[in-house]
Order: structure tokens, then C-alpha cells, then sequence
């Protein structure tokens, strides 16, 4: 062999090692070294069709990452350059370089929390979603009442989505739609659903009819060990033909006329015709009046034996039941005509009591 050749060989060599060495040094640097001890939160978006080396020399801007060029072949280096995914990253310039590659090639977005409460109806979803300021109150409501939308969610023809947004906490990023979230609610309730096996669980229901006598049920009390009772009576009164004569059946009833709900109603909203109104229908209303959870879905398929016909709230969430008109009078008279007995009562008391029964 040549000396020349040789002396070639050698060089190459060189550059190999070096190379090698230099993107050792490089990788341990980006593995190990932090630009800043500052952990201050930084919320960074990756936007549609944005290069990579446009993003490294923004976040050197930002002080996320010390060096935009060595960020960029650190990337190149490891195939994550076209791993990119849009979406807004929680970020600080004390995280390693890998770490924040790691992130804004996860897609995974800061999210928000969005809590619906049991026992919700969408009018008040909507004003939530407005004020929390996730989108719009109006594009909320009439997606929610889109025929063709509701169809496809549910398969089967529906006039709104009321009993079938599952309360429950979401989390929300900023490239998520009113309709992804209505749909992922949607979805959950039909989880749920399925799982308690509420499909066959009452042979000769609908689906709807479930839904609306677990709605109502989640309105008429706060105890989770009174909910089968409370089913039990609108069992009853259903196999006799009786009103179901349940309150908030009229406030959901004026809600649905005129897209407010009422914080209370009054002596002549009582018999006022409304297609919800039950001490005016013999019957369940159409449909949900409320978005039930998973507690009153159960108590509706399962009401406890009894043969309770009455129910009156004792003002702290639990409720007195009666089998006829003479007994239930004297519990109304008692908790809810005698002043004293509704005096700084709430049925949210039951919430700070250590309620099992």
C-alpha cells in the first residue's frame, strides 16, 4: 500500500472518530445540559407547515434551547426532525434539549380541564362552556339540538343530545372543537350505558325512556343511597298510571319553551301546559331533562323493591318517603311548610356530612 494511500486512510479515520466523538459530545450535552435553572413555564405552539429550523430558532429566541443549529442536527441526527406534530407545549428553559424534542414530537397538547356536574342540562352546559372560555354558548346549544348530529351520535333519531353528554371531567386543548368535545362526551354516556348493561335491563324501555327517568332522578335528590327509592316511587306511579308530578320537570319544561333556565318557579307554573310539564302529562316527559350520571342511570334500571308512592325532600339532600296521600302531607307539612325546618337547610350540607347509608 502506498504511503499516500495510508496517510489518506489515517486522515479519514481522523474525521470518523472525531466526528463520532463530536456527535457524542453533542448528544451527551443535549442529554445532560440545560440551557437555564429557570422553571418558568413557557407555552409554546407548533403551527401547521412550520419548518423545523424555524421552530429551533424560535424556541433559542425563547431561551428553551441554547443553540437553534445544534438543536436541529441533534434532531436531524436521531430521524425526529419530521416527527414535528402541531399543537401547544408546556415548555421551560431548565428542560433538557432531548426533553423538549420529546415534547413538541408527542402531540400530546396542554389541555384544560371541563367539568360538567351531574344532574346539568345542556342549557347550562352551554353558559359553562362560554364562561369558562372554551367556545361559544350558541355553537354549543345548536349543535346539541343538530338533528343530523345527533343521529350520528347516537344512531337513532333524537330532537337534542339532553341526557346523553356524560358529566364528567374533560380535558380540552385549544385545537379541540365544540364538536370533539360534545362527540367524546357522547361517547362516554353510550360506555357507561353499555357497561351497566342498561340495554336489557328493563325489557319493553327505550333507551330514551331510561335516560329521561334517570334524568329526572338526578334532579330529585343528592343522596346516592335514595336515588333506587325515588326510582322505585316513579315506578310505581308509572304501573299505576299515576302523574309522576316531579318538580323539576316544569323548570326543565319552561327551559325548553324559552332557552332559560328558571331559578324557580311559581304557583301558576305548576299546571302551565309544557310538552315536560309531569303534573300535566301522564306520563315520562319526551324526553331528558338533565345529563344523569352513572348512579342515577343504575337506579333508574334498578329501582329497590317497595311500595313507596310520595317523596319529600327533608332539605338536605335526603328525602322522606310514603306509601299514600295522608302520610306524605304530614312529611310536607313537617320539611317543607313549617319554615323552620327549611331555615339555613341545603341540600349541599349533604356533601360535608359523612353520608353511607
Amino acid at each position: 500500500m502506498k504511503k499516500a494511500t495510508l496517510i489518506t486512510l489515517i486522515a479519514v479515520f481522523s474525521l470518523i472518530v472525531a466526528g463520532a466523538a463530536a456527535f457524542g459530545y453533542l448528544a451527551y450535552d443535549f442529554t445532560h445540559t440545560a440551557p437555564s435553572a429557570d422553571t418558568t413555564e413557557v407555552i409554546y405552539e407548533v403551527k401547521p407547515g412550520q419548518s423545523f429550523n424555524v421552530i429551533a430558532k424560535d424556541l433559542e429566541s425563547k431561551g428553551i434551547v441554547k443553540n437553534a443549529f445544534a438543536f436541529s442536527m441533534f434532531a436531524r441526527f436521531t430521524n425526529q426532525r419530521s416527527l414535528i406534530k402541531r399543537g401547544e407545549y408546556a415548555l421551560s428553559p431548565n428542560m433538557l434539549p432531548n426533553e423538549v424534542l420529546m415534547v413538541i414530537t408527542s402531540g400530546k397538547s396542554v389541555s384544560k380541564p371541563f367539568t360538567v356536574a351531574e344532574g346539568l342540562n345542556i342549557y347550562e352546559i352551554a353558559d359553562l362552556y362560554e364562561k369558562e372560555g372554551f367556545g361559544k354558548k350558541d355553537e354549543f346549544l345548536a349543535l346539541a339540538k343538530d338533528s343530523s348530529f345527533t343521529k350520528q351520535l347516537l344512531g337513532e333519531p333524537a330532537t337534542s343530545l339532553e341526557g346523553y353528554l356524560f358529566p364528567e371531567t374533560y380535558m380540552i386543548t385549544k385545537f379541540d372543537s365544540t364538536r370533539d368535545l360534545i362527540t367524546s362526551m357522547v361517547k362516554r354516556f353510550l360506555s357507561v350505558y353499555t357497561e351497566l348493561g342498561a340495554a336489557n335491563a328493563l325489557p319493553g324501555w327505550s333507551r330514551n325512556q331510561i335516560v329521561t327517568l334517570a334524568s329526572i332522578i338526578e334532579k330529585e335528590t343528592g343522596a346516592k343511597a335514595d336515588r333506587p327509592l325515588v326510582s322505585s316511587v316513579f315506578h310505581n306511579r308509572l304501573i299505576k298510571k299515576m302523574k309522576l308530578q316531579t318538580d323539576p320537570t316544569i323548570i326543565y319544561g319552561i327551559a325548553d319553551a324559552t332557552g332559560v333556565v328558571p331559578n324557580n318557579i311559581h304557583k301558576d307554573d305548576i299546571l302551565k301546559p309544557t310538552r315536560y310539564n309531569t303534573y300535566v302529562i301522564n306520563a315520562l316527559p319526551p324526553g331528558p331533562i338533565s345529563n344523569p350520571g352513572r348512579e342515577s342511570i343504575m337506579a333508574a334500571i334498578r329501582p329497590a323493591p317497595s311500595k313507596f308512592l310520595y317523596f319529600v325532600s327533608r332539605n338536605d339532600g335526603t328525602t322522606v318517603f310514603s306509601e299514600n296521600l295522608e302520610t306524605h302531607n304530614k312529611s310536607v307539612q313537617k320539611y317543607q311548610i313549617d319554615p323552620k325546618a327549611r331555615e339555613n337547610k341545603s341540600w349541599r350540607d349533604l356533601n360535608k356530612k359523612s353520608v353511607s347509608k
